[in-house]
């Protein structure tokens, strides 16, 4: 340690100088498991089925996969028709375990960002996600107080779809939004959970890790009502890069993919069972 000199807080000599790179990527080069015992094929194949390409190539094969390279292609989104069938919790044959609906805000005015709410199911056994509604709010010139306004459509979105719980992210304009929620459901007695939310995280980042391992790997599910909103404009012009059109929808999904969902049980009536037990 004593030949190591300190110029400017700098290490003068390259802190790993003298050691030799060591890489072994998880498969080597016949296609072969290089730890079998521990990392089997199924089992490799199942955390590349999980994770995606991109991911598996950077954290297992050790493969740099440049973010550039990283487009969001609606085209591997699988569309359906079914509505949530409250008695048994499917979607079609697909048993949903959880719920979320997620409330990414803005202004709502016209040549500004879109504030977005999506509702999200999901079937943890199978790791799917499917992205059942979105609402894109847009609020009139002459509406005084769009906030307020903007409350009670997302609040008409949440009771037609019978989830008890909203998540709202809080950062800038989103900050008085949870008070002014609770204020409007006290009023009306609606009995509906307000979960505050912060990101902290570079946007670009929270989309592209959210939504392209699912993309890539076929777990991505949408009603294709969503084909009638800009969500699929967004796909087509989102690069990791930014600088593209709006984008907020794919930043309220990555949010609601993010989220902790609200776990969901069939009960065999019209309505489904949800666990509310956490903090607000």
């Amino acid at each position: 340690m004593s030949d190591i000199v300190y110029e400017k807080n700098v290490f003068s000599t390259p802190f790993l100088a003298g050691y030799d790179e060591l890489k072994i990527p998880i498969i080597d080069n016949t296609g072969n498991p290089v730890w079998p015992a521990v990392f089997p094929i199924d089992k490799i194949n199942k955390i590349k089925e999980t994770v995606g390409e991109r991911h598996f190539l950077a954290q297992m094969m050790l493969e740099y996969v440049p973010d550039g390279r990283v487009r969001l292609d609606p085209g591997t989104i699988k569309m359906y028709d079914n509505d949530f069938d409250g008695r048994s919790c499917k979607i079609g044959d697909n048993q949903i375990t959880g719920v979320g609906v997620y409330w990414d805000p803005s202004s709502g005015r016209k040549n500004a960002d879109n504030s977005v709410c999506v509702l999200v199911y999901r079937d943890d056994k199978n790791k799917r996600v499917f992205i059942h509604d979105i609402l894109y709010m847009v609020v009139p010139d002459a509406v005084e107080y769009p906030l307020s306004y903007q409350c009670d459509l997302v609040l008409d979105f949440v009771r037609r779809h019978r989830v008890p719980s909203i998540s709202i992210e809080t950062n800038g304009i989103g900050g008085a939004l949870p008070e002014i929620m609770r204020t409007i459901i006290s009023r009306e007695n609606r009995g509906i959970q307000i979960r505050p939310v912060n990101n902290s995280r570079n946007k670009q980042n929270r989309i592209l890790d959210a939504i392209e391992p699912l993309l890539n790997t076929g777990r991505l599910y949408a009603h294709r009502r969503i084909t009638q909103t800009p969500i699929i404009s967004e796909m087509l012009a989102w690069t990791p890069f930014g600088g593209g059109e709006h984008d907020d929808g794919l930043d309220a999904i990555a949010g609601a993919i993010a989220m902790q969902p609200i776990a969901i049980h069939p009960i065999g009536q019209n309505v489904f069972t949800a666990n509310t037990n956490f903090n607000v």
